[in-house]
Parts: C-alpha cells; sequence; structure tokens
C-alpha cells in the first residue's frame, strides 16, 4: 500500500521510485482492461501517476477532470459513512467545462468502502459526464491490514463481501475493473536481492507475512458480539 497509496511519488523505496511504479499499474491495468472512452482521469492525488499511465498506454488524453482542495484530509479513514461523503464532498470538484458530455475513464488506486468511489463518479455525472468507467489501478482489497491501516475486520471492505459487477452497481459506475495481482507485482519489479524485496500481498489475498493465530476465531466472535475484537 505504500506503492499504491501511502507514500509521496518522489518517494524510493527499496530502490523503486513510486511514481514510476504508479505509472506502470497505469500502463499494465490499460493493457489489462481497455474501455473506449474520450479522456482519462486520475483522483487527486495519489492516482494521477497511474492515470498518465493509462492515458499513454491507451492512446487515449489524459484531462484534469477533478480538482482537490488541498486543505481537507483523507477520508477513508474518517469513522462514519456520512462524515467520509461530506469529507469527499469537500475534498473535490469536477470541471464541468472539462468532463461534460464526454465518457470518462477514472482512474483510482484503490476502493476500500466504496463511499468515496461512489461519491466521485456522481461527482463526474452530475457535471454531465456521459459515462464513467472506473479503473482502479489495485487488485480488490478483501481483507485486512494489520501493520498500521486502521481496519479491523472484513466486513469493513466491500470488495470482501461483494463480486466486482455488485460494486460497479454500488457505486453506479458504468464499468469497473480492478489491476491483477500479477500486473501489480510486475509494474513494481522490485529485484530479488534489493533489501525487504518482499511484497506484502495480504491486503488482497489474505497470505500474511506473520502469523495471525487467533484472528478467524475472534472475527467471528465480533461477529457475533457486534463489536470489534480489538
Amino acid at each position: 500500500m505504500e506503492y499504491i497509496y501511502f507514500a509521496r511519488p518522489d518517494s524510493n523505496i527499496a530502490g523503486v521510485n513510486v511514481h514510476t511504479a504508479r505509472k506502470n499499474m497505469g500502463r499494465n491495468l490499460a493493457k489489462e482492461a481497455p474501455v473506449e472512452a474520450d479522456m482519462v482521469v486520475g483522483v487527486p492525488n495519489s492516482s494521477l501517476s497511474a492515470a498518465s499511465g493509462y492515458a499513454e498506454a491507451s492512446g487515449i488524453p489524459y484531462e484534469i477532470g477533478l480538482v482537490k482542495n488541498q486543505y481537507i484530509a483523507r477520508t477513508f479513514i474518517q469513522p462514519t459513512p456520512a462524515l467520509r461523503e461530506q469529507g469527499v464532498r469537500m475534498k473535490l470538484s469536477a470541471v464541468r467545462g472539462v468532463v461534460e458530455g464526454k465518457k470518462i475513464i477514472m482512474v483510482d488506486d484503490s476502493i476500500v468502502r466504496g463511499t468515496t468511489s461512489k461519491r466521485i463518479v456522481r461527482l463526474l455525472k452530475e457535471a454531465g459526464a456521459k459515462e464513467v468507467h472506473v479503473r482502479i489501478a489495485s487488485p480488490p482489497l478483501k481483507y485486512p491490514c494489520f501493520y498500521g491501516i486502521d481496519i479491523q475486520t472484513r466486513k469493513e471492505l466491500i470488495a470482501a463481501n461483494h463480486s466486482v459487477e455488485e460494486i460497479r452497481q454500488c457505486i453506479e459506475a458504468d464499468s469497473l475493473e480492478f489491476l491483477s495481482e500479477e500486473g501489480l507485482i510486475q509494474s513494481i519489479g522490485l529485484k530479488e536481492e534489493a533489501p525487504y524485496s518482499g511484497l506484502c500481498m495480504a491486503y488482497f489475498n489474505g497470505d500474511y507475512p506473520t502469523p495471525l493465530y487467533d484472528y478467524e476465531e475472534k472475527y467471528r466472535e465480533s461477529l457475533k458480539e457486534k463489536v470489534s475484537f480489538f
């Protein structure tokens, strides 16, 4: 997730530039999930590199169709859906003069709960976009992370409980595709001899690098009690 979302694009992690990795994610996404459209729009800020890569690989022009208020914090960590949606409304604006009457490819880095994606699709359509095709530059996030991200159970993750088609309907997109795990790994391209070269893919496939002996048991208990196990 550092390569996908958290790190600044000018960062280098294990010898890999984050901007380059994200641009590669966009390129591979364009190969895996092409669609006919008038323009590619990135969701500011962490998705802009992937969007530029998608545009280059697809030959579809890249445009600034969304503008970000730089003084609003990340929305996916807000505790309630109402606060997350309010944060999206305050954080982003669609550029009507750019998107009106156009078929848009909206490139984003990930979908966590779906609240943010749904609101952004609505923003673009309210600004007159004819179609909004969502392309995600990472695989579906199906498992909680226990290494620094405040997601505790699978019930919080939309991809853990719904198919891609169900998510598409939920976010009101005209189409939805995710980057494959293989495409993500190839995009980052860590060398075997590089320090800390192992990628943690647990968020996508549940293969945790350290044992979580009591996770499943506690998760089941949390569902029964309807309270967090932390």
